[in-house]
């Protein structure tokens, strides 16, 4: 088999918590994450330099208990604790494949990971390591997409890649809606102006501010992300600017 040769020097993938619940109903899937470390063990082999957010909503669901009137700060910080759970156990799986991994907290827990110090975090995919920015932003209010978005543009990341349980963007839920179109492409105005939902505004504005192209996958496809990785059409491409397509004439 041919060696895949990767189109990206450094990523930044972002995984929801629930992408980790496998068929379980809580927590972490043991078989899923070790799929995804070893797919992720795959790029890292190639010499993409790889930066991770994932997300809190397998363990707890701030958004809901805030609704039902907790005080939306203190569900918020529950919230990030929950993705730091996430990302050492992320942080094991990724070891026990052999692969290089440092976690890194916007919020200080000096006794299980490092603070993040963007200097540092570069530095850490600059030597090979799988960086996993845990906490979110370290404030309320701000989602995972969002601290996504923002720990991209930091380390300057190639681009942005979320992991969903869809093939890709969609005009409607396709679970819900059998007519519903998939996207191969999309500008980040398209997003907004249509409320696709792709991540939160807040992260969508921030991609289109700073140039930096989101491609939205099937996490649940084995292979996709080194597909993704290897510059093969996989789910759905977002930016600023489309690529003009030819008429055929």
């Amino acid at each position: 088999m041919a060696q895949r040769s990767p189109v990206y020097r450094r990523i930044l993938l972002k995984l929801s918590g629930e992408a980790l619940l496998g068929s379980q109903n809580y927590g972490i899937d043991p078989v899923i994450i070790r799929r995804v470390a070893a797919e992720i063990t795959e790029v890292v082999g190639l010499g993409v330099q790889v930066g991770l957010v994932i997300g809190g909503g397998n363990i707890f669901r701030d958004a809901g208990l805030a609704e039902a009137g907790m005080d939306r700060v203190t569900a918020d910080q529950m919230g990030m604790l929950a993705t730091v759970i996430n990302s050492l156990a992320m942080q094991d799986a990724l070891e026990r494949q052999g692969t290089g991994v440092r976690v890194m907290s916007a919020i200080q827990i000096h006794e299980v990971c490092e603070d993040y110090i963007r200097r540092r975090a570069v530095r850490h995919l600059e030597k090979g390591r799988v960086t996993v920015f845990a906490a979110g932003t370290g404030n309320p209010f701000f989602t995972t997409d969002t601290a996504a978005s923002l720990r991209a543009i930091e380390i300057g990341a190639d681009v942005l890649i979320k992991a969903t349980k869809v093939d890709g963007v969609y005009s409607a839920d396709p679970v819900k809606d059998p007519k519903a179109v998939r996207y191969p492409a999309l500008s980040f105005d398209q997003v907004l102006s249509d409320d696709l939902r792709v991540m939160d505004a807040t992260a969508i504005v921030m991609c289109r501010e700073n140039n930096l192209p989101l491609v939205v996958f099937n996490l649940n496809n084995p292979g996709d992300l080194m597909r993704l990785i290897s510059g093969e059409s996989v789910g759905t491409s977002v930016m600023n600017r489309l690529p003009r397509t030819g008429t055929g004439k």
